[in-house]
């Protein structure tokens, strides 16, 4: 079966788990996060990442969705994690079903921006990402990438 722009792939109640790429961006000891304009996990702050697109690589998505989400060009080094993210709704069916696979990305270029579906992007420190509400995956990827990029 083939899928047009047109026709997307669910990603509410999807039939099958979809493959997520995210996209560690660290500099001068900093990560850059954006503000989710959509859910899931609308309105949070979250790694930059999205969609797997067809016929790219998983570092190809990772870049490609940096760009798009923070206005940066970034080169996908090393690999963090693959992360299970399954969301059950009230009747706990399953609302959201993600692997994402998350690397630690290099900036090459570019001025940090919200951009896509991103509310918002900003440039955080160790200390300030402490007083996020993040998932506990979410925080330790981030940690390890902090902690990568100095290494």
């Amino acid at each position: 079966m083939t899928r047009s722009s047109d026709h997307p792939i669910p990603r509410e109640y999807p039939d099958h788990p979809l493959v997520g790429v995210g996209a560690i961006i660290v500099d001068a000891g900093r990560v850059a996060l954006i503000k989710r304009g959509k859910p899931p996990l609308l309105g949070e702050w979250s790694i930059p990442g999205g969609m797997l697109e067809l016929g790219e690589t998983v570092r190809q998505g990772a870049e490609r969705e940096a760009l798009e989400e923070t206005g940066l060009v970034v080169r996908a080094t090393e690999l963090l994690g693959v992360f299970d993210r399954v969301v059950l709704d009230e009747e706990k069916q399953c609302q959201y079903h993600y692997v994402l696979i998350d690397f630690l990305c290099e900036r090459i270029s570019g001025d940090l921006r919200a951009a896509a579906d991103a509310a918002d992007a900003l440039w955080f420190t160790p200390r300030e990402l402490t007083k996020l509400p993040l998932p506990e995956d979410t925080a330790k990827v981030i940690r390890m990438g902090l902690v990568k990029a100095v290494s």
